[in-house]
């Protein structure tokens, strides 16, 4: 490969500043164009009421290897950044689900026969299913979706555990999910060793959690960072590619699929690429932000809730220390959509009560709606290959074809591994 010239990323989200810092360690200069005066994508923070919140609530897993590897990498403190707590998944009144401490899958196993708030056959169906998942090798048909890999489970259990667990991970109704892709999480999370089952919830922002880290790591090395530079041209020539006019020698796309067809449409080779972005349809997540008294609260970091819009709520006085600042994470589509935010904070604040007790009125509230956070991982989705026809343009995201959904894992594999197939080149 030529490294006298620049490989232009176009994109500075997750996937394009991994891309980006990965080729930046082996000394390839690299220039990154973002249209955004923020770096972060579809996961950054937003300025509001005097605070850093963010556009979405994140939750990572022990399992997210390759993202604790680039913070690491880009010199991000991972105890300081993440707080890591073992397996717990409590619906207050509902479900209280903890992992002992002993080695995967063994742990899980154990969790499952002695959660509370489920009756012993309910355990016992939870247990045979995790066990032949195993003994399947975690592997579905094509075309499942993960609601019928769930049929035989109780009502009980998929409401509870599996659904809210599909939603977190998929952003995708069980009804369409793709069983595939929510085994692979599973598989990950619960089979491997204990700690990929950890919790790892971020104590700072998503810009500051990895996005500003990596930035400096890059420019560090002689890369440059373009904020504010929409790239409206990338044209392939006899040497490289240009990007609005400017030589390299290659180029990585890691846009939204959504915003391909603006970049590629005018190159024939793209042609199976674009039309697999084409049948994309997307999901919404929405994060309901409300400020109560600095006294109140959660009993743990982060809780389920059932019986209403909302799948979590989160606390980040407990994570960042913004006391009394509870964030309410309602996944995928739904009646929800139809509310206005006002309502929608106010139905949020009603499910508080009903799973907390009796809550003073929040001092304010702050209502953040993704209307295409992620692509809708639904099952036998054909995703694009990051290799093209040209070999000179890469493509990256979250939604390029791999083992994980639209998560801060899935966008950080795919940058790593568009490095790494241009390194090899």
């Amino acid at each position: 490969m030529n490294v006298a010239r620049d490989v232009a990323i176009i994109g500075a989200g997750w996937a394009g500043l991994s891309a980006a810092a990965e080729l930046a360690a082996h000394g390839v200069p690299v220039t990154v164009f973002e249209a955004a005066r923020q770096l972060g994508g579809r996961a950054r923070s937003v300025s509001r009421n005097g605070l850093q919140l963010d556009n979405g609530q994140h939750i990572l897993l022990g399992a997210y290897r390759e993202s604790l590897r680039m913070m690491r990498k880009v010199g991000v403190d991972i105890d300081r950044a993440l707080l890591r707590l073992p397996l717990r998944l409590q619906t207050p009144g509902h479900l209280d689900l903890a992992a002992p401490a002993l080695p995967a899958p063994l742990h899980l196993l154990a969790a499952l026969l002695t959660a509370d708030g489920l009756l012993w056959s309910e355990r016992r169906a939870a247990v045979r299913f995790v066990i032949g998942l195993r003994l399947n090798g975690f592997k579905s048909p094509t075309n499942q979706n993960v609601a019928d890999l769930l049929a035989g489970q109780p009502e009980k259990l998929v409401r509870l555990l599996w659904e809210p667990l599909c939603l977190a991970a998929l952003n995708t109704p069980i009804s369409t999910a793709s069983a595939q892709i929510f085994l692979n999480v599973l598989r990950d999370s619960f089979s491997r060793v204990r700690s990929d089952s950890d919790l790892l919830l971020p104590r700072a922002d998503l810009s500051a959690l990895f996005p500003q880290a990596a930035a400096r790591y890059i420019e560090q090395r002689g890369g440059k960072i373009r904020l504010g530079a929409t790239v409206s041209s990338i044209m392939p020539e006899a040497n490289g590619v240009t990007v609005d006019g400017k030589n390299f020698s290659h180029a990585i796309c890691a846009v939204a699929p959504y915003s391909l067809p603006r970049l590629l449409g005018h190159l024939p080779e793209m042609a199976e690429a674009l039309a697999a972005v084409s049948r994309f349809t997307y999901q919404p997540i929405a994060t309901i932000y409300l400020q109560y008294p600095r006294n109140i609260a959660l009993p743990f970091p982060m809780l389920g809730l059932t019986g209403g819009h909302a799948q979590w709520v989160l606390d980040r006085g407990a994570l960042d220390g913004q006391h009394g600042l509870l964030a309410v994470v309602v996944s995928a589509e739904g009646p929800h959509l139809r509310l206005g935010h006002e309502a929608l904070a106010a139905a949020a604040h009603e499910e508080l009560q009903a799973t907390l007790g009796n809550l003073p009125l929040p001092h304010w509230q702050q209502v953040i709606v993704e209307k295409r956070a992620t692509f809708a991982c639904t099952a036998g989705l054909r995703r694009p290959s990051p290799v093209t026809p040209d070999k000179r343009i890469f493509l990256a995201g979250d939604h390029i074809a791999g083992d994980y959904p639209a998560t801060l894992e899935g966008a950080v594999r795919s940058g790593v591994q568009c490095a790494q197939l241009l390194i090899a080149s």
